[in-house]
């Protein structure tokens, strides 16, 4: 009996696919892949073609999924889930763990601390690829393609796994030039009274300091000429005297040492544990496994 041999959907055309819904756009993803706009444009040809429908409606302005385009978006992160466990599974049994691996974190403590990390990850796994980008935003780690978030504080979403890899804790500092200037505040009311650096960070209250101590959680507002939504460019206003400064001890601590800032308010910090951000469904990835491993002893090993 004759039997017709169905052509299936490529992993790498289904892959492009997922990307262009992420990015809105064709040639945003073709960026992101470090390819032409034609190649994408052939991989979606190529993928209707076997699918026999058509994915998307396109403008010149933007593109949007077809009803038969919805379908296929959940089969397709279906399928490649399903491939992505096969592979770890396998990688799992060899104890060698190798693709893509993408890693996100904030600006400062991304640049600073998880950069380093992730060479050392490299290093000891040389199969891995790893790409990491750096935020100062909230990041939907599924929708956006992540893998693992690296996230510095304590506000942590419920619909995803969130592991500890080391305490931390923000503090209440300035420069030795504006204290003597302006006086050294006893008493946290006395914030309000100082010039404080505020900075805008993901989702957090602009210019509100929840801050512990002992059992006790108080919060104050607090302002000043200047802000940012950077914490390194805050940071150094506060070496240049400009005002009260709250910030991880991962950034401060050296140079509480050096004298070159000083601690006030000792009785109050804010937790700011570091945290490792993955979904439920990459729970059993051996990349995930062999990267929270690496990080929760890299981290381990380094002084805050």
């Amino acid at each position: 009996m004759n039997t017709i041999r169905k052509q299936w959907p490529l992993p790498e055309d289904l892959r492009v696919f997922l990307i262009i819904i992420r990015k809105q756009s064709f040639t945003a993803a073709a960026d992101e892949l470090g390819v032409s706009p034609a190649y994408v444009s052939k991989r979606i040809q190529l993928l209707e073609k076997v699918l026999n429908t058509r994915l998307f409606h396109r403008t010149s302005r933007r593109c949007a999924l077809t009803d038969d385009g919805k379908l296929a978006e959940r089969a397709a992160v279906q399928i490649l889930d399903d491939m992505h466990t096969l592979f770890d599974d396998l990688s799992d049994a060899r104890q060698s763990p190798h693709g893509l691996l993408r890693i996100c974190s904030s600006f400062g403590f991304g640049r600073n601390h998880v950069a380093p990390a992730i060479a050392g990850l490299a290093q000891q796994f040389p199969e891995l690829e790893i790409r990491f980008e750096v935020f100062d935003r909230v990041v939907d780690i599924v929708g956006e393609g992540f893998d693992l978030e690296i996230r510095v504080g304590d506000d942590l979403p419920g619909q995803h796994i969130s592991r500890h890899l080391i305490s931390n804790q923000r503090v209440l500092c300035a420069a030795p030039n504006y204290l003597e200037r302006c006086g050294t505040p006893v008493t946290l009311d006395e914030l309000i009274e100082h010039d404080c650096l505020v900075i805008k960070e993901r989702n957090n209250a602009f210019g509100v300091w929840d801050l512990e101590c002992g059992d006790r959680t108080q919060s104050i507002r607090v302002s000043g000429p200047l802000s940012s939504n950077n914490g390194e460019i805050v940071l150094q206003w506060a070496l240049h005297g400009r005002g009260i400064l709250l910030r991880s001890m991962w950034d401060v601590g050296p140079l509480l040492k050096q004298n070159s800032l000083v601690r006030i308010l000792n009785d109050y910090s804010q937790s700011a544990d570091v945290w490792a951000i993955y979904s439920t469904r990459a729970a059993n990835s051996a990349k995930i496994r062999v990267c929270l491993e690496f990080l929760e002893h890299h981290f381990s090993q380094l002084e805050v």
